[in-house]
């Protein structure tokens, strides 16, 4: 495993290719309504993340045919937008894009309320993205990968949700996808120290229902077994001497 430490200059490229896909995110986000197709979302993801100068890193990504992965409901992750897939009331959908800018990727991930909907979804959304924040709590140089897949795991198992364990997060930079893996469970390893100037996507995927998922016919729509609801929650982090800096998301 070779895991990049980005130098300084490296630092302020990813930190501007995390703020871009920032505002991508917010604005998209203003979009879901009912009504609205999930190419809508795809095109107009599409077209800010170039009218910002920058590439939209998921097209043609092993084939991935659009540039946002909108996947509503029982879609885990890598739904393909369509002009048929029409967003209902009481719907939730998981957006997760990411660009490049002057050769470094960013990536993050949300999932949205269409409408009003259910508490039980609302909070399964909440729940999600908390766990997030329980993981990078370890996510310090001296701490261990592990500790970030241990705490998000066991922050919703112990709610009752399911944690997928057929995808993981992943290291990011000049790669969308580099070492080390991120799982969103505990691990018996410890996994390898982390270290300033490490940047992860760290993602938890989590189900209403089981961990279990499926793969649809089109070889990328990743769906819970038990047709379960699923919702998914990324930022990319970069490690530092303290406290880690979240490059997609402003508090």
């Amino acid at each position: 495993m070779s895991v990049s430490i980005k130098n300084a200059r490296e630092i302020e490229l990813m930190r501007h290719a995390g703020k871009l896909l920032e505002q991508v995110h917010n604005e998209l986000g203003k979009m879901i309504r009912p009504g609205i197709t999930t190419l809508d979302i795809d095109r107009a993801g599409e077209k800010m993340i170039r009218d910002l100068g920058c590439i939209p890193n998921f097209k043609n990504y092993n084939g991935y045919p659009a540039s946002i992965c909108t996947s509503v409901n029982d879609e885990v992750v890598h739904g393909i937008p369509s002009k048929k897939r029409v967003l209902r009331e009481g719907d939730i959908i998981s957006l997760d894009a990411g660009l490049i800018y002057e050769g470094y990727h960013s990536d993050a991930a949300r999932t949205y309320a269409v409408g009003n909907i259910s508490p039980e979804a609302q909070k399964l959304m909440d729940v999600t993205r908390e766990s997030f924040f329980e993981g990078i709590k370890y996510a310090k140089a001296g701490h261990h990968l592990h500790e970030i897949s241990a705490a998000i795991g066991n922050y919703c198992e112990s709610r009752g949700y399911g944690v997928v364990r057929d995808l993981v997060g992943h290291g990011i930079g000049t790669h969308l996808h580099e070492d080390p893996q991120i799982p969103n469970f505990a691990c018996r390893s410890r996994g390898i120290r982390l270290r300033p100037g490490m940047t992860l996507a760290i993602e938890p995927m989590i189900t209403m229902g089981t961990w279990e998922v499926a793969w649809l016919d089109d070889d990328w729509t990743v769906v819970t077994e038990d047709g379960s609801l699923a919702a998914h929650y990324e930022n990319t982090v970069l490690i530092t001497d303290g406290e880690p800096e979240l490059l997609t998301l402003t508090l």
